[in-house]
């Protein structure tokens, strides 16, 4: 199934480290009281897509995942989130529609590259804000083990 159901963003500075066990994340470090701030969306809104990046040329290999995070109903709260994501250095664990977790920031962090506000035109238009996370990586996002979802929200020791 297709779609993205929350994600869970925190400073990049805030990761202390990241354990990588069997090819998937099994541990997240945060400093010192730093947590993942939660974020759930309505269905078929959001996405995460991921792309390589080959310049035969140079011998340059990445990735390239941008996030798209969707937000329905445009007030001042949320405007005042987004203005502060705009500003920040991230990482991101995304839930997708089929359970998994996908941990973005691994190797730098990530950052908005694109975003809007809409009003919409007609009653049954959306109104509300998109923004687009973008991570530039050596390989596709990590999956993360489940059991380390439950520490993401608790503050770091």
């Amino acid at each position: 199934m297709g779609g993205i159901v929350e994600v869970y963003l925190a400073n990049f500075a805030d990761i202390t480290g990241v354990t990588v066990t069997s090819d998937s994340i099994s541990a997240i470090q945060k400093a010192t009281g730093a947590k993942f701030a939660k974020y759930e969306f309505a269905r078929n809104t959001g996405s995460l897509s991921s792309n390589y990046t080959v310049d035969n040329s140079t011998g340059a290999k990445y990735v390239v995942s941008d996030l798209l995070l969707v937000f329905n109903r445009m007030d001042t709260a949320k405007r005042i989130e987004i203005s502060a994501l705009a500003q920040g250095d991230l990482v991101a664990v995304v839930k997708d529609a089929n359970g998994k977790y996908w941990y973005l920031g691994k190797d730098e962090p990530i950052s908005i590259s694109a975003g809007d506000g809409l009003t919409g035109t007609a009653r049954g238009d959306r109104n509300g804000y998109s923004i687009t996370l973008q991570d530039n990586s050596a390989e596709m996002p990590y999956e993360v083990d489940a059991a380390v979802i439950e520490t993401l929200e608790t503050p770091g020791a």
